[in-house]
């Protein structure tokens, strides 16, 4: 019974052999790492998008909005004018002071090195 297992495996060693089914050492390194950097983004997204919540969250609640329906929602500026009521020039000003102010808040929240790291200096 033993042999027979044993001479059945030799033969699909074999036979996986003439179909060259087998990866080389640097592929299967190649794809750990790729898997790995792939894991490694998308926990730094997740991290980012957590920082930028709680710094949404220090804003005042009209500038919140205003930040949440342009970048998230992706409103146009006419769409937005239409919920707020406010002209689109005023709102122009309100978007520019809101972004002004999320990135002084991001300066304090953040650590100076990560803000570095990410291409602000």
């Amino acid at each position: 019974m033993y042999s027979i297992a044993y001479n059945a495996s030799l033969d699909a060693i074999k036979k996986n052999k003439k179909h060259n089914n087998t990866l080389e050492i640097n592929e299967i390194n190649y794809h750990k790492i790729a898997s790995f950097d792939s894991a490694l983004q998308q926990l730094e997204q997740k991290e980012r998008a957590k920082i930028m919540d709680n710094c949404l969250l220090k804003l005042p609640e009209d500038e919140r909005s205003i930040i949440w329906m342009f970048y998230y929602d992706e409103l146009s500026l006419k769409e937005i004018c239409e919920v707020t009521l406010l002209s689109e020039t005023n709102l122009k000003v309100k978007l520019h002071r809101a972004r002004k102010r999320l990135l002084t808040i991001v300066e304090t929240f953040v650590e100076p090195e990560i803000i570095s790291h990410y291409g602000r200096s």
